[in-house]
């Protein structure tokens, strides 16, 4: 099987070099020459065989809409094209409706795994007509983690499936992430606790919160054991919002990951003006001490 790709950075480079691993050929386009196969996207759909798979791996939004639309200007009827960025669920079927109307197929694919992905293999979250999903089962198979096809693969459902899946995910990872990095701030307040690495290496093995993420999170304190090195600003790329959007829209209860998105945004305030007015109104009602700027 022969399929392009367009975008090789941190994850796209990765998943090309797995892929061929795999016996997978594949031909790559970056804006960046240096890691390049071809000169342009003419060139990649020039190199691929017909019906041609193209597998978009680039940042959400305006760019993602700008390749669709280029693919969909270029490819044939019966191509394929795949995207494999965090897109928000609503934008595949817009995507999708927009290639239909020159005969181009389309598949959303929500992909974890980060940086680690090309040792230890993709999770993949598919949403698709089930025809495409059995024709890119090689190009899952090769990306996903070694053993049965079910480990690290769901065909979801239709297009915007996977891409739902994958909003979910990773709000339940905001939520997990907030609850060790509160569990971490509180320990290293206790001047009882005299190794804060040590117990949390203590939590891997045999406890109920060991994860991928723990042990991430132990990683990490073994670089720098106080994380002192680092500024404490979070960002987020959008999943973590339209988790709790859609939780609004369906009326479903999600305290802890509503509160680990807020948690982010409080992280990029200086000086937060509302914990001015919580400092002012302290003062105000009991005479506490504020401390002035």
């Amino acid at each position: 099987m022969h399929i392009g790709l367009i975008g090789l950075g941190r994850m796209g480079g990765n998943m090309r070099e797995r892929l061929r691993q795999r016996g997978i050929e594949v031909t790559g386009y970056d804006r960046n020459p240096e890691v390049s196969d071809v000169a342009s996207v003419d060139a990649l759909i020039e190199a691929l065989p017909a019906p041609r798979i193209v597998w978009a791996m680039v940042p959400a939004g305006e760019i993602t809409d700008a390749v669709v639309t280029e693919l969909g200007e270029k490819l044939s009827a019966g191509d394929l094209v795949i995207d494999g960025g965090n897109s928000r669920f609503t934008e595949d079927e817009r995507h999708a409706a927009q290639l239909a109307a020159r005969g181009v197929r389309f598949v959303d694919v929500g992909v974890s795994g980060g940086i680690w992905g090309l040792e230890n293999g993709y999770g993949l979250m598919v949403g698709g007509a089930a025809d495409d999903i059995a024709e890119l089962l090689p190009v899952f198979d090769a990306l996903r983690p070694e053993g049965p096809r079910a480990e690290g693969f769901v065909h979801a459902g239709p297009v915007g499936a996977g891409h739902y899946v994958k909003m979910v995910h990773n709000g339940i990872e905001y939520g997990l992430m907030q609850a060790y990095a509160e569990g971490f701030e509180l320990l290293e307040k206790k001047e009882l606790v005299h190794d804060v690495a040590g117990s949390f290496k203590a939590w891997q093995r045999g406890t109920v919160i060991r994860s991928w993420l723990l042990d991430l999170m132990v990683r990490a304190l073994d670089e720098d054991d106080d994380l002192s090195e680092i500024e404490g600003y979070v960002d987020d790329s959008g999943e973590g919002r339209w988790t709790v959007e859609e939780a609004i829209a369906n009326a479903v209860p999600m305290p802890v990951i509503a509160a680990s998105l807020f948690a982010r945004f409080e992280s990029r305030q200086d000086d937060s003006s509302a914990m001015k007015a919580v400092a002012a109104l302290r003062a105000q009602f009991g005479g506490h001490a504020v401390k002035q700027a």
